[in-house]
């Protein structure tokens, strides 16, 4: 029985633009997880660590998720870390997209605190008679 020879690597010379490493670094430092998709992601599912486990940061994520986001406090500050800028992914590359969508991201995340802030204040006179009331 002969033994066939090497075959050829169809690969090597492949034009696929994606490295064969999925984390691998993209530009100037950049990963491939997106900023905006980290920034929505902490803003909707963060107090259940759904942004920590997007970011490949599993620990983390089940830390946050069994704490309810650190009873909100810890989401709060994943939410102010993603905005400036310093939220990496696992493997420490910055989230790309960051520069080019970080002014939206701030504008609409204080229209929605202080929307928020507005709605609670609001409210706040019901809840209190209410728990006086009980």
């Amino acid at each position: 029985m002969s033994v066939p020879p090497n075959q050829p690597n169809y690969y090597a010379s492949s034009t696929n633009p994606y490295p064969s490493n999925p984390y691998e670094q993209q530009r100037n430092g950049e990963g491939r997880k997106s900023f905006i998709a980290a920034w929505l992601l902490s803003w909707f599912l963060g107090g259940l660590g759904i942004d920590r486990f997007y970011l490949g940061k599993i620990g983390t994520g089940i830390l946050k998720l069994i704490t309810f986001g650190g009873f909100g406090i810890w989401a709060l500050v994943d939410i102010i870390l993603i905005l400036a800028g310093a939220m990496r992914d696992k493997y420490g590359y910055r989230l790309s997209g960051y520069e080019e969508h970080k002014k939206t991201a701030w504008i609409i995340s204080i229209i929605l605190l202080v929307l928020g802030l507005g709605f609670g204040s609001v409210n706040a006179p019901d809840y209190i008679q209410q728990w006086q009331d009980f």
